[in-house]
This record gives structure tokens, C-alpha cells and sequence, in this order.
């Protein structure tokens, strides 16, 4: 499986990114190997993700929402936590 996810920072800043092995990438986030972005931002809390049978179509996903607003952003996560 693979999974487009949202985190939020310590500092309130959200980062988009994906992954096939979302505990482990939130952990490598968590312990500094994450991306150069949340490396000074830990610790990360996952507030968003999606589920893909193919890694392009999660890669495709990260894209569009990177490209969101955080407004847009935000609707997500409020959406997910709903669920």
C-alpha cells in the first residue's frame, strides 16, 4: 500500500509528502532521517493520509496537494477527522 499523508510541525506548518510505509516514514520524521523541512520542525503529528494501490497515483496525489492553499489544506484534515 501506498499513502499520501499530512503532518503537522511543532510550529504549526504543515508538510506533504508520501510514502509505502507511513509508521515508519512518521517515526524517520520523528527521529530527524524525515525530510530536510521537519527536520528542525520535530516533533510531527499525522493529521492526514490516503491509501493507493500504485505508488505513482500517490505521487500524483502529494503533488496536488502540495499545490493546494493551507485553507484547502485544512478542509482536508478537518474532512478526515470526521471519519
Amino acid at each position: 500500500m501506498n499513502y499520501t499523508y499530512i503532518v503537522e510541525c511543532k510550529d504549526g506548518t504543515l508538510y506533504t509528502g508520501w510514502t509505502n510505509n507511513l509508521e515508519k516514514r512518521i517515526a524517520d520524521h520523528n527521529n530527524g532521517r524525515g525530510a530536510k523541512y521537519t527536520r528542525a520542525r520535530n516533533p510531527v503529528t499525522l493529521v492526514y493520509y490516503e491509501t493507493f494501490e500504485v505508488k505513482q497515483e500517490a505521487m500524483k496525489r502529494e503533488y496536488a496537494i502540495k499545490h493546494l492553499s493551507r485553507k484547502e489544506k485544512e478542509k482536508l484534515i478537518e474532512q478526515f477527522s470526521m471519519l
